[in-house]
């Protein structure tokens, strides 16, 4: 049964639950985490802003993944995996088509839709989930994406 109008495509099925969930995240500089004693889980390489206009939210992050990649000559090819906040799945479908991500590289243990999305915790929760992917196979550089209110998105390039 669509959600939002009578004729929509937006379902129970395809959207995001609204999830309870909290998360925190310690990030400091290599050289304080060293000195305390604190594991070093992932390095911050770059960050990228983009909006649009706001009826084009969902397309958010293509322009701010694209525009990572190409400032630090990087091509898909070179990510290991890419993590998106799937509010709704149309929307990861078209940030993966838009960017020209393979299936397997896209968030390769489900997205929102799957695990859900604790909205002041989503960024958090995708954050940790890419780090773990890329520990659980080998490391390597990931980017973690999600859009924001008013037509803008984030976009994060880590290392682990």
């Amino acid at each position: 049964k669509p959600a939002f109008t009578p004729e929509g495509l937006v379902t129970a099925g395809n959207a995001s639950q609204i999830s309870d969930g909290a998360a925190a995240i310690l990030v400091a500089k290599g050289s304080v985490a060293q000195k305390n004693g604190w594991p070093i889980l992932a390095t911050v390489i770059d960050q990228y802003t983009s909006g649009l206009e706001p009826a084009r939210v969902m397309a958010a992050p293509i322009p701010a993944i694209l525009a990572l990649l190409e400032r630090n000559s990087l091509s898909v090819d070179d990510l290991a995996f890419i993590e998106h906040n799937e509010a709704f799945a149309a929307a990861s479908c078209a940030v993966a088509k838009g960017v020209g991500i393979p299936d397997e590289k896209f968030n390769p243990h489900g997205g929102a839709v799957a695990i859900g999305h604790p909205l002041g915790a989503s960024g958090a929760r995708c954050l940790m989930t890419l780090i773990n992917a890329l520990q659980r196979n080998g490391g390597g550089k990931g980017i973690v994406t999600m859009c924001l209110g008013g037509g803008n998105a984030v976009a994060m390039l880590i290392e682990s």
